[in-house]
């Protein structure tokens, strides 16, 4: 399982008189991080502060995890994190949804030069057995760019069974096992928890999945690294959590609601969110149904207007409205991609 850091609490707690009806939206500092599978594109496409050398992997936009508690840098809420606000502010934040004791959702960019690990995560059952603090991980990527050979695994093929999986574990030879393919700009792919899956070269995509970072690698493609070393393999849990029932995890299609040009489409709306995106010229009202809603800007700019005032939205930021935060709209300044996240 991967390493994970004590959570510190450097940011003191909000002042009563910083406390507000009603919030404005929210921006939070992306934590940037660095990994062998990593590229550069989280900078060159979405703009992110990348240090000069390096090989960035993922930005965690919005996290209340124990590897991360995102911060808030700018604006009225500077100087507070995601856990701080959830606790002081949850009725604003959460709306209906409220109470919780953190964030239910971690959304991520990842930028993948390299192929990452085959790997599974639990459901939520199974994640008790593993950690007192994760819950179950079941995920979703929508493709932002991707290189004309890349490709993914999500799933098994039709007839493996769990004999003949792992019989493909023992040889360490996979490609008659997994359900692979190529992707493109625009696919968007829902990974359920117990899906064995990996990511390949080229492939930018925004990633929204559960408060969660339980992983298990069945196989990490024989990569050493400069001291020669294998990363650990997790196989027993791994096989615990694999779903040998679901068989092989296609592109979904999306399903454009009726209506006018600025309609989003559906991506996904399951039990942990629900996924809607944003193709469009036109301004488009976001509607207050007392929860937070989360925006990721995979392309182009707007202006984001809201009671009490305006803030630019740029290619790769992601904004919390909290439920608090009324009339909403947003206001492209050219024909931007944009997703709509929320808990149902």
């Amino acid at each position: 399982m991967p390493n994970r850091s004590p959570v510190t609490s450097a940011s003191p707690l909000i002042a009563p008189a910083r406390l507000m009806s009603a919030l404005p939206p929210i921006s939070f500092d992306p934590w940037l991080r660095q990994t062998r599978w990593g590229g550069r594109r989280l900078e060159t496409i979405l703009r992110k502060p990348l240090e000069r050398h390096g090989h960035y992997a993922e930005s965690w936009e919005i996290a209340d995890h124990s590897q991360k508690i995102s911060e808030v840098t700018v604006g009225p809420l500077a100087g507070s994190n995601l856990r701080q606000l959830i606790r002081q502010e949850g009725r604003g934040i959460l709306g209906r949804h409220a109470p919780r004791t953190r964030f239910p959702l971690l959304l991520k960019f990842l930028d993948a030069n390299d192929w990452l690990s085959l790997q599974v995560h639990p459901n939520n059952q199974q994640a008790v057995r593993y950690s007192e603090a994760d819950s179950g991980k079941t995920e979703c990527w929508v493709v932002i760019s991707a290189e004309p050979e890349s490709e993914i695994c999500c799933g098994l093929k039709k007839e493996i069974d769990r004999s003949a999986f792992e019989s493909a574990v023992r040889s360490s030879n996979f490609d008659d096992v997994l359900h692979r393919y190529p992707v493109s700009a625009g696919d968007c792919i829902f990974v359920p928890a117990g899906i064995l899956h990996a990511i390949g070269p080229g492939i930018l995509l925004a990633e929204i999945q559960q408060q969660s970072d339980l992983t298990f690698r069945v196989h990490d493609w024989d990569y050493v690294d400069a001291q020669g070393k294998s990363r650990e393999l997790h196989v027993t849990q791994a096989m615990a959590c694999i779903d040998f029932d679901a068989g092989p995890v296609n592109p979904i299609r999306s399903v454009a609601s009726a209506g006018s040009a600025t309609a989003p489409e559906e991506l996904v709306n399951c039990e942990f969110f629900r996924i809607l995106r944003y193709t469009t010229a036109e301004e488009f009202n976001i509607p207050d149904d007392d929860q937070f809603r989360i925006l990721m800007t995979l392309d182009g700019h707007a202006e984001l207007s809201f009671d009490g005032g305006t803030s630019a939205l740029t290619r790769g930021q992601t904004v919390l409205l909290p439920a608090s935060c009324a009339g909403v709209k947003v206001v492209p300044g050219s024909p931007i991609t944009m997703l709509k996240i929320t808990l149902d």
